[in-house]
């Protein structure tokens, strides 16, 4: 289970963007984040991946705390706990569709029969199991998304978190691609919180949060 407690944070000018915000999302469930621009729902989520830090509060998985004063620390545990799905898909264009999957496994140290294996089950698992020798540059942006779920979570990360993930898609890659998400969070059993714009997107998730004036609702 993801848990924030008490989460505060302000502009570089002290103009507090949130502050004492709570939030709870069990194994299983996908929570969505809405809210207009500037409210906060990026850097929240960069906070719950341990990428920004709040000026107070606390944020736990599985009942352990970050250690927002240990970058190494935060480092380990966004590599062994953390799957991301971002807007802009962040492949590696000069390695092929499995090498992109199988990175997080090999920044973990995993064999390479061992992440050749686990990345070409998570490509089946997308129905991208025919691209696995391809380059990411060869793809439509649906499949790009789709190879981007399928390395967010061939680690089986506890929490999945993603931003704005159709914003470079048209409709209907974007509807697959959600479906593809959903399937694949669920199947996984993560806890898994999306920010968006997309009030079309949001409503695939289990739960519809609004962040407005520093607090979710």
């Amino acid at each position: 289970m993801l848990e924030v407690r008490g989460l505060a944070k302000s502009f570089a000018g002290g103009t507090p963007l949130f502050d004492s915000l709570d939030l709870a999302v069990p194994r299983g469930e996908w929570a969505a984040i809405v809210g207009e621009s500037g409210s906060g729902k990026s850097t929240l989520l960069n906070i719950v991946a341990g990428l920004d830090r709040p000026d107070r509060g606390e944020v736990m998985l599985d009942g352990h705390a970050l250690d927002f004063g240990n970058d190494d620390a935060l480092t380990l545990w966004r590599r062994k706990n953390v799957g991301f799905v971002f807007q802009a898909f962040h492949l590696l264009p000069y390695l092929t569709v499995e090498q992109n999957v199988a990175l997080p496994l090999a920044l973990l140290g995993v064999d390479g029969r061992e992440r050749s294996a686990r990345a070409a089950r998570m490509l089946e698992s997308v129905g991208l199991a025919a691209f696995a020798s391809r380059r990411p540059g060869s793809l439509s942006g649906g499949e790009m998304q789709r190879v981007a779920i399928a390395r967010a979570l061939v680690h089986a990360p506890a929490l999945v978190l993603a931003d704005e993930p159709t914003g470079n898609l048209d409709e209907a890659n974007a509807v697959a691609v959600l479906d593809c998400l959903r399937a694949a969070v669920k199947g996984a059993g993560a806890a898994a919180l999306m920010v968006t714009h997309s009030q079309k997107a949001a409503a695939v998730a289990d739960r519809v949060l609004k962040l407005s004036k520093g607090s979710l609702a």
